[in-house]
């Protein structure tokens, strides 16, 4: 078995220009969880995931601790103020980044696999801990042809296991 086996060829992508607002609406509308990033020839510049958008969104601390120390106390103790607006701020942060390209979020060190890829190599991918993928993108040369995810692999071996 190979990742040409595996792979959903009718890859739903993303331009790099395409604006990040976007993007999140239709990420918002699928069962999936991120998006491969192309150019105009379908070449393969990276992929945006939910976990770039909430790093783009997620509330920045703003936790100031101030030491305070009274008489007759010899040692000061340090008390941490919220001077966080929540969600005021990632209104702010989506306005601030909604019309930016793709692009600017995505990541760019990808790991793909060639569609004659053995089910290992993909596996030896998805079951890393470093880096947590859910998806391998097909590529022949740099341009996407499929995309392999973790139900794909899993239904499969399920399948050549059970005589399904």
């Amino acid at each position: 078995m190979n990742a040409r086996d595996l792979m959903t060829a009718d890859v739903e992508t993303v331009h790099e220009d395409d604006e990040i607002s976007d993007v999140l609406q239709q990420l918002a509308s699928r069962d999936f969880t991120g998006f491969p990033v192309v150019d105009d020839e379908d070449r393969l510049l990276g992929v945006v995931t939910q976990r770039d958008f909430v790093e783009l969104f997620q509330p920045k601390s703003h936790t100031v601790w101030i030491p305070i120390g009274l008489p007759p106390f010899l040692e000061t103790l340090d008390y941490g103020f919220d001077l966080s607006w929540n969600e005021l701020e990632t209104e702010l942060d989506l306005a601030r980044n909604a019309s930016k390209p793709v692009k600017s979020i995505m990541t760019e060190d990808v790991l793909t696999v060639e569609p004659d890829a053995d089910v290992d190599d993909v596996l030896a991918i998805l079951a890393a801990d470093e880096r947590d993928v859910n998806r391998v993108p097909v590529v022949e040369g740099d341009v996407i042809v499929g995309i392999v995810t973790r139900q794909d692999v899993l239904r499969a071996l399920h399948e050549e296991r059970s005589g399904a």
